[in-house]
């Protein structure tokens, strides 16, 4: 066999750097499929949602353990169901990751930020809706905003998913809301995938699918360490167990994480940030096909094994001449140029694997690319567990776990991460195994990455010390630096940290809304979390984007089921604010349910300041139908509706002007104020209220002389109304009269009823008045046929003008009683109330006694203009003594200037008698 037929059995194709590119330019455009075997039982394949630790993977069991007693609650227990939720496959391609430098930013400037980032893409596989999103996404890529119109579903969806749960399975609903967001992550990133890139409107999509991507992080976070909390406060440090004094670091390390709730919840932080990971690590960037599939540094093998065959080897540039794992670092030699490019994309994504909770899949990876040597490193982690110690004697031998030199292989480790000589995602990965905490934060990029990275070695750092307390054996000498063992690390701490890093993408992030939600949530600081709810109010209370307004919400409804206290006041003001945004985007079928969980009175007062703005009959119906559904005080409600609007003047109640002259014109004001009863009359059984809130807008229009505004206001009113109001009282089974509030009410509106059929008779008698037919005129000297027409003209004339003079003496008779009904009103006198056993309102009082002040005055006056033109002088006189009488006292509501235009009018009237040949007050003169 020739020399190059040997060198090619022994080598792969040699790759020249073109080559290389475009064969990498085509691998990575390949999907690097991470596949589970059933027969390896990995933590790769667990559920999204079901939020298993996987870090170190040897804690899994004791972090959550399986079946754990509960103590007697039958109404809180079944809050902690651990029913587990279908495995939803999401594969994402890093948005959140690329995204998460956006800090808090209002919708004005989102679009902007978004613009300038890559745009990832989220997908998951359904091939049964596959032509449904097309059609979804085809439909929403024509809207001018698409990221908005496809997730304004989600306003209705998260209320009806919080009507149909109970407190018995909170954590189900918040659960749904998780899937609630990912449902509309999955349609944005298909719709940000297709749009064309650089478009303002995607750019706002961009946004959208961001903040709820972060939203749906949050809701899972939630669930795993509240549903944790609720246990452990239901156990109350029940159901402990001690381990014996030879148990094995496995034991001791279960125990560990039944008792301390700190471990526990610090390890589900890390769940939840891998769990982020590894949704983002199906699309990721650096996918390649690693070339070797079972030798690896394949290209520098090649090249010693050329030079073997070579009868010189001149001046080849030098490298490792042996390929041991250790030999770029002992020889202090390189690789081949190609070798080294692959090492590090493959440590880059084998700590990517890491960071992600994918272990096995990393070890995998390493044995298919030739380096199972590398796969071993990442095995020493595991906890030691012998079963067999106190087994019985003649029992079947079980399989020992874990590594019983664990501490020796964690050292090493730690060394390894320090050497400056390896690669930084090689150091960070054994420091990732090690806890060394310094040489992984290099590679910690963004505020997930940074917060996965304490809590890890957190974690791993109590763990060691429950172990070096437990188990530690006596022959080892050499231990871990005394800053990890002897940590003192505490949730806050983290988080102080955390702000003093000098990563300043860090710094940026740690500001985002939902990473300040995050970061309380994780302490436990409900009170410091509603502090920030506060501030983002005052702040920015106007740009706070919508769903951030609804995610505030359910999370405070959250706490609120499960009785945990929250600041109230913020409570409320969170919710307000919701609401009015509700009610700006027209969600008005939604406000009910969230006004309902409002302190009364305020929920009264906001679900008034909303129906003020409804004016369709029919809204209007269905708007009172959802208060009723959610429970809301609707009698109360639709008075404050009425008040507020009533209360809303445009003018003073002031004295109108005496003189005869137009009455003002109803005005958009009037007309709201007008219709504004319509929402006392939907139920029958607030007549009363119906009757006294008219009354109170009848009078401010009677003083300001809209009696037209007036008549409008009564009729709506329906006519059985007083009927209808004593047939309820009487149907409560009670004889007594009605209440005095009552009572006057019904006699105030039969006095306005009253004034309102005087004004328009005399309306009606003042335009028969002044259309009296016109006596017709001769010419002089007229023709014989102008003699003859005349004649027919009179004769016409005299009829016309007997039947409009016995039209205007009824007119005449009707308009007289009905002023004389007002001027002489029963009981008292018009606008007088009768019981005064009645809660005292002053305003109401106020406003009648004016009332008679402005009213009776100008109607005594029409009253003489009718009498005195129509020839009554006699009568005329006769209102003096109707004046000054005791009995009714109408003189007092007569000012001075009145009383002398009164004198003036009736000395008109007597001069009349006194032309006629009559005394001065129409009697004959006796001779």
């Amino acid at each position: 066999m020739d020399r190059s037929g040997f060198g090619e059995m022994l080598s792969p194709v040699i790759r020249e750097p073109e080559v290389t590119r475009t064969a990498r330019k085509q691998s990575a455009q390949k999907r690097v499929l991470i596949r589970a075997s059933h027969d390896e039982n990995v933590g790769n394949s667990t559920p999204r949602n079901q939020m298993i630790p996987r870090t170190p993977s040897s804690f899994r069991q004791p972090f959550t353990p399986p079946n754990r007693s509960l103590p007697k609650y039958p109404d809180v227990s079944c809050i902690l169901g651990t029913e587990e939720r279908s495995p939803q496959l999401t594969q994402s391609s890093g948005f959140l990751g690329n995204m998460s430098m956006i800090t808090n930013l209002d919708d004005s400037n989102w679009a902007a930020a978004f613009a300038t980032r890559h745009l990832g893409l989220f997908t998951k596989t359904e091939p049964n809706n596959l032509t449904e999103d097309a059609n979804v996404s085809a439909v929403m890529l024509r809207e001018d905003d698409p990221g908005e119109a496809a997730s304004s579903s989600m306003f209705p969806d998260f209320l009806q998913s919080f009507l149909k749960h109970s407190l018995s399975t909170v954590f189900d609903l918040v659960e749904e809301y998780e899937n609630i967001c990912s449902n509309q992550v999955n349609i944005l990133g298909k719709m940000v995938s297709r749009a064309t890139p650089g478009l303002q409107k995607f750019s706002k999509t961009a946004s959208m699918l961001w903040l709820l991507q972060q939203e749906m992080v949050t809701w899972r976070l939630l669930v795993s360490l509240y549903r944790d909390r609720i246990q452990t406060s239901l156990q109350n440090g029940n159901m402990l167990t001690t381990p014996p004094v030879n148990a094995s670091e496995k034991t001791f390390v279960e125990a560990l994480f039944q008792r301390e709730s700190l471990v526990r919840q610090c390890q589900m932080v890390v769940d939840w940030l891998e769990s982020i990971a590894k949704e983002e690590i199906g699309d990721f960037s650096d996918n390649i096909e690693f070339y070797a599939k079972s030798v690896y540094w394949e290209n520098t093998l090649h090249i010693l094994r050329q030079r073997q065959l070579a009868s010189s080897i001149g001046s080849a540039r030098p490298l490792v001449t042996e390929l041991d794992p250790d030999a770029p670092i002992r020889q202090k030699m390189p690789l081949d140029d190609l070798d080294r490019e692959d090492e590090v994309r493959l440590l880059k994504y084998l700590f990517t694997l890491i960071r992600a909770g994918m272990t096995d899949e990393a070890q995998r990876l390493c044995k298919r690319c030739g380096q199972a040597w590398r796969a071993a490193t990442l095995e020493g982690w595991k906890l030691y567990h012998d079963p067999n110690i106190n087994g019985e004697i003649g029992a079947e031998l079980e399989p020992v776990e874990g590594n019983p030199y664990r501490r020796i292989w964690k050292i090493s480790c730690w060394r390894m991460a320090e050497d400056e000589r390896f690669n930084k995602y090689e150091r960070a990965i054994y420091a990732a195994l090690s806890g060394n905490l310094k040489q992984l934060l290099p590679v910690c990029d963004t505020w997930e990455d940074t917060v996965w990275a304490y809590f890890r070695v957190m974690v791993d750092s109590l763990v060691e010390q429950e172990i070096r307390l437990s188990v530690m054996a006596q022959n080892e000498t050499e231990e871990l630096p005394r800053e990890y063992l002897e940590a003192n690390w505490t949730l806050e701490k983290v988080f102080e940290e955390l702000q003093a890093t000098d990563k300043e993408r860090v710094l940026e992030e740690n500001q985002e809304h939902y990473h300040i939600v995050q970061k309380f949530l994780i302490l436990g600081n409900i009170d410091g979390l509603m502090d920030e709810f506060s501030r983002w109010l005052s702040k920015s209370r106007s740009k706070l984007p919508g769903h951030l307004l609804r995610f505030m919400t359910h999370l405070i409804l959250f706490f609120h089921t499960l009785g945990i206290q929250a600041k109230e006041e913020v409570s409320i003001e969170v919710l307000k604010t919701y609401i009015q945004f509700l009610i700006s985007e027209g969600n008005t079928h939604l406000i009910a349910f969230y006004c309902c969980h409002l302190p009364q009175d305020l929920a009264v007062a906001q679900y008034a300041l909303f129906l003020e703005g409804v004016t369709d009959f029919e809204h209007r119906h269905i708007s009172l139908e959802l208060a009723r559904e959610a429970d809301l005080d609707v009698a109360t409600i639709t008075k404050t509706v009425v008040e507020n609007i009533r209360k809303k003047d445009n003018g003073e109640f002031s004295p109108h002007d005496l003189s005869p002259d137009q009455e003002s014109d109803i005005t958009q004001e009037d007309r709201v104020k007008i219709d504004v009863i319509d929402w006392l009359l939907f139920d029958p059984t607030q007549r009363s209220e119906a009757l006294k809130q008219s009354n109170a807008i009848m009078r401010k229009f009677l003083a300001l002389k809209k009696h037209e505004a007036a008549k409008e206001v009564f009729v709506k009113i329906p006519r059985d109304s007083i009927a209808e109001i004593y047939n309820l009282w009487e149907e409560r089974g009670t004889h007594n009269s009605l209440p005095a509030e009552i009572d006057n009410a019904v006699r105030e509106h039969l006095c306005i009823r009253a004034y309102l059929e005087a004004h328009e008779t005399f309306a009606e008698w003042f335009n028969h008045m002044n259309a009296a037919p016109q006596k017709p005129t001769l010419i002089s000297q007229p023709s014989f046929t102008e003699q003859v027409a005349y004649e027919h003209k009179e004769k016409k004339y005299e009829m016309d003008y007997d039947i409009w003079k016995g039209h205007l003496d009824a007119l005449t008779a009707d308009v007289k009683e009905k002023m004389y009904n007002v001027l002489l009103f029963v009981d008292g006198g018009w606008m007088v109330d009768v019981r005064e056993d009645s809660e005292g309102d002053h305003e109401r009082t106020h406003q009648m006694v004016l009332l008679r002040k402005l009213c009776l005055p100008r109607l005594c006056f029409l009253l003489h203009t009718i009498l005195h033109t129509t020839g009554q002088y006699q009568e005329c006189l006769q209102l003096a003594d109707m004046v000054s009488s005791e009995r009714h006292k109408l003189y007092l509501v007569f000012s001075k200037q009145e009383l002398k235009k009164l004198l003036q009018k009736l000395r008109e009237s007597s001069l009349m008698l006194l032309d006629q040949g009559l005394d001065p007050l129409g009697y004959e003169i006796q001779s």
